[in-house]
């Protein structure tokens, strides 16, 4: 069974394939790898908001 760290882990990562395929590379100078799930996911709502829009 999988624990919460590999959970969140998968996730994190999931979301940082998202945003590298939509063309981000770094949030606030830094890799996407150095920050919090919680970063990634506010700037993951924000390129997915502005996808939806178009």
């Amino acid at each position: 069974m999988k624990t919460a760290e590999n959970i969140l882990e998968t996730k994190r990562d999931e979301v940082i394939e998202e945003l590298v395929s939509n063309g981000v590379f770094k949030i606030d100078g830094k890799q996407l790898y150095e920050l919090p799930l919680q970063s990634l996911m506010k700037e993951y709502q924000t390129v997915d908001n502005l996808e939806t829009q178009m």
